[in-house]
């Protein structure tokens, strides 16, 4: 069996401060990068509506997120995750309480807020695929998809 299979969680959980950028960006990356073989979802302390710039970054390499509807920690049907990954660290306090009675293994994964970038639509744009290339890159590196190399 592929090395890389059987490293990956059966379940993950992304988490952010407003699950509108950071936590559904890296959800559909996950699943982009492994479809159905791990169950993943994302919750946000404070949730928003998602961001229009995670729609336009994540579309131009092929990811449809439109349906995606914010959520909270409260919000979730089942708070049993092998992993919990935190993007932010006010998520990452509410991982924590949320994992306090569970074997859930917990990762701070610290990631810019791109939605504090100012100037143009384009270098704001611009910001949000540096967060969506960085995801890729690490989530690659993190849970290699079959049959990928694992990168370095």
């Amino acid at each position: 069996m592929d090395r890389s299979l059987e490293e990956l969680p059966g379940s993950v959980l992304f988490a952010c401060t407003h699950n509108a950028i950071r936590s559904p960006m890296a959800e559909a990356v996950m699943k982009y990068l492994h479809g159905r073989r791990v169950y993943v979802d994302s919750v946000g302390v404070r949730p928003q509506p998602l961001d229009p710039f995670v729609l336009a970054a994540l579309d131009e390499i092929g990811i449809d997120l439109s349906r995606h509807r914010a959520k909270s920690f409260d919000d979730l049907e089942d708070d049993y995750f092998d992993l919990v990954i935190s993007l932010s660290p006010e998520a990452q306090h509410r991982a924590v309480e949320l994992t306090r009675t569970s074997s859930c293994e917990i990762e701070f994964w610290p990631t810019m807020d791109p939605s504090l970038v100012t100037g143009s639509r384009e270098q704001r744009l611009a910001a949000y695929r540096a967060l969506r290339d960085e995801l890729l890159q690490r989530l690659g590196r993190r849970f290699p998809p079959a049959g990928a190399p694992i990168m370095a």
